[in-house]
């Protein structure tokens, strides 16, 4: 399995069988270097409804017919505007051909702003754990530290973590270690960072700094494999 980074918050995981895209904020990200227009996947996972997050899913959904996974109310909501969803819950795991999906806590915010700026709510943001061939990856989503992190970690193994440094809006570098002395992550990316003046860090001396589990700051495009 052959994971990649690719700017913000956007993680590509493919295997021999499936392309699986997580928060797809490709247009208007300058540090994205997916082209929405062409890019192929047949799983869409999401981890809330802020625009940064749900980015070009719509489009590229459709163009794919691929399976827009999300919290339940942003699943209804993509569903009502024409795409193949599946709602789920913080909590609550399900089997998929692709691998096993499970929303967990995340202490953010959900909405989506439509162009002409209404606000739709859409339920309680989330990070996912998805597992592969016994490979867990961990997408923290956006979120402050918080304690129950520690018992996600004792209750997964996992292999590869995904984690914001961006402080601002979600965690910042500091609490971010905290956060990973906690998961006990084999290999942590720090994400959600630099894509905005506002949520300026660096990430190198980021990754530096962990403690359990290797550091890693992802180049925009790199892959790993598990």
């Amino acid at each position: 399995m052959k994971v990649s980074y690719h700017g913000h918050s956007v993680v590509k995981v493919e295997t021999d069988k499936h392309t699986i895209l997580i928060d797809p904020f490709i247009s208007g990200n300058d540090a994205c270097d997916l082209d929405a227009d062409t890019v192929k996947a047949d799983v869409i996972l999401l981890t809330h409804g802020h625009n940064d997050h749900v980015g070009d899913t719509m489009e590229i959904a459709k163009r794919n017919d691929a399976l827009v996974v999300a919290p339940n109310e942003l699943a209804v909501y993509l569903g009502f505007k024409g795409l193949k969803t599946h709602p789920m819950h913080i909590g609550g795991a399900h089997e998929f051909e692709f691998g096993r999906v499970k929303f967990t806590q995340a202490f953010h915010g959900s909405s989506y702003t439509e162009e002409d700026n209404t606000i739709v709510y859409t339920g309680m943001p989330a990070g996912i754990l998805l597992t592969i061939d016994g490979k867990t990856i961990y997408h923290v989503g956006d979120t402050a530290l918080f304690s129950d992190l520690k018992m996600i970690g004792d209750m997964n193994s996992i292999d590869l973590a995904f984690v914001p440094i961006g402080d601002n809006f979600t965690m910042g570098p500091e609490d971010a270690l905290i956060a990973t002395d906690w998961i006990r992550a084999k290999v942590v990316v720090p994400v959600h960072y630099n894509t905005f003046p506002v949520i300026k860090q660096d990430p190198e001396a980021f990754a530096k700094q962990v403690k359990i589990g290797e550091g890693k700051a992802m180049k925009i495009g790199e892959s790993l494999t598990l």
